[in-house]
């Protein structure tokens, strides 16, 4: 497990920054929000996936805003009025185009129970038919989790990932130090860490499929070499 402090110690190392310098302290927020940015946007993490069952559909109303947490929706499961959420049945609804939901349920005032739903926006959906109850609504999805700072000391990329995270600060590095073309002063700084970069991402994501069963065969097995010579 790595720290800031040991993430900012060896920083400071590969780059061979004066830890007096004014200038990097002010930095380091950026290029770790380049790199964790960068990494949760490319790698669909189990880590960043959450559940909330804070909200209760209206009765008569398709619109259901849903909590400002999530930066994906993944799909949102249907609970019985008044059930509590941790014993309740779940009805998963499927999720379509907003234009199927106009289609089939375009008058807002036929109520039934919901059985699909269409995002409007980041955070907005609605559903079809209206609610005939004060349904409640379990969504699931990613979120951004705090980022590493001082405070936060630890995060799951520096438990888990930390040869990509400091791969990826790199990247931004080279770009803070100006070694980004063909002028600068090392012109295959970013180049080079861009290739191990996306060598360690590549590995990581069939690590991500095999913790959802989506390896070789809907496995949580590692792929494999087919053998040579195949077995009769």
């Amino acid at each position: 497990m790595t720290d800031y402090t040991t993430y900012v110690s060896q920083l400071e190392n590969m780059i061979a920054m004066d830890p007096a310098d004014g200038d990097f302290p002010t930095i380091i927020p950026a290029i770790i929000n380049y790199a964790e940015m960068r990494i949760y946007r490319e790698l669909d993490l189990i880590s960043t996936i959450t559940r909330d069952t804070s909200v209760v559909m209206t009765a008569g109303n398709q619109n259901i805003t849903l909590p400002n947490t999530f930066v994906v929706i993944q799909g949102i499961n249907l609970l019985p009025a008044g059930a509590a959420p941790a014993t309740a049945s779940r009805t998963p609804l499927v999720s379509v185009s907003k234009e199927v939901v106009y289609a089939l349920w375009g008058d807002p005032t036929a109520t039934g129970t919901p059985s699909m739903y269409a995002m409007v926006d980041q955070w907005t959906a609605i559903v079809g038919p209206s609610p005939s109850a004060a349904f409640g609504v379990e969504s699931y999805g990613t979120i951004r989790p705090n980022p590493l700072s001082a405070t936060n000391p630890t995060t799951f990329l520096t438990t888990y990932l930390y040869d990509l995270f400091l791969a990826a600060s790199m990247i931004f590095v080279s770009g803070w130090m100006r070694n980004f073309g063909a002028m600068s002063s090392d012109p295959q700084m970013s180049s080079s860490w861009e290739a191990q970069y996306q060598n360690l991402k590549a590995s990581a994501n069939i690590e991500e499929l095999r913790k959802k069963s989506w390896s070789d065969a809907w496995t949580s097995f590692s792929p494999t070499p087919i053998a040579q010579p195949s077995r009769g």
